[in-house]
């Protein structure tokens, strides 16, 4: 009796889980709409993140049936600057689903670039794949080209490659290349791996040095490639396939 009770139990998934595949939106975000009342199954509404549900439940989000899990989907999207990478800004400024095809089903990003910084950001519709690709365990590097003003000294970017502290928080080691300087303005190429929140800006800056344009080149195994500004290109499934 009780073995057939947690061979039913292993068939329920986590409704978090469940919803994030969807693409619906990250676990967290999905765990604050749940609190706020938003999701409902059989007409009860639903309070509770941790509940398990059994996949041929309906379930409703703002009175919407949410539709079965489609095949995972992923795309590469070149990130203007002055733009967001959430899905509301109460200054009504620009996001970046605001320039996506209308005909794509709903997306989440996976991680994030402020504001002022452009480049690759990578799309899906699988919340569980942006939660697995943008946690620090995933190895993946990200590499940036950066424009700054100023006179470079190299001696300040080698200290980059064994990490560095600033104001109490610890930068892991980045791998920095000197491209080009000339009288105002100087570029270099930095990898790193975990991309605290304005890691780059926060390290020049604390060099004397200020960021003018900032690029993400690459993330993990993607590449931007010769994507344009604003332009939307979606990955073949069997180039990610493996990392499901």
């Amino acid at each position: 009796m009780h073995q057939k009770i947690s061979q039913k139990i292993k068939k329920l998934e986590k409704i978090t889980k469940k919803l994030s595949r969807v693409g619906i939106g990250s676990r967290r975000q999905i765990e604050k709409w749940i609190k706020e009342g938003r999701f409902d199954i059989d007409g009860k509404v639903l309070y509770d993140p941790a509940i398990r549900v059994d996949e041929k439940k309906k379930i409703y989000f703002d009175g919407k049936e949410i539709p079965k899990k489609e095949q995972t989907r992923l795309w590469k999207f070149y990130k203007p600057r002055g733009s967001l990478t959430s899905n509301y800004d109460q200054k009504g400024r620009s996001l970046i689903f605001d320039f996506l095809p209308k005909n794509i089903p709903r997306v989440i990003s996976i991680g994030r670039l402020d504001y002022n910084t452009e480049g690759l950001i990578l799309l899906t519709n699988d919340g569980e794949l942006a939660r697995k690709l943008e946690m620090p365990s995933s190895g993946f590097l990200r590499k940036y080209r950066v424009r700054v003003h100023g006179i470079i000294e190299k001696k300040k970017l080698e200290e980059l490659s064994s990490g560095i502290i600033i104001n109490s928080i610890k930068y892991k080691p980045i791998d920095v290349i000197f491209e080009r300087q000339n009288k105002t303005n100087a570029w270099i190429n930095m990898s790193l791996k975990e991309g605290k929140n304005r890691e780059i800006r926060n390290i020049m800056e604390f060099f004397g040095w200020e960021v003018t344009r900032l690029i993400r080149l690459e993330f993990g195994p993607f590449k931007l490639g010769g994507l344009k500004e604003k332009t939307l290109m979606e990955v073949k499934y069997s180039s990610f396939s493996y990392l499901l």
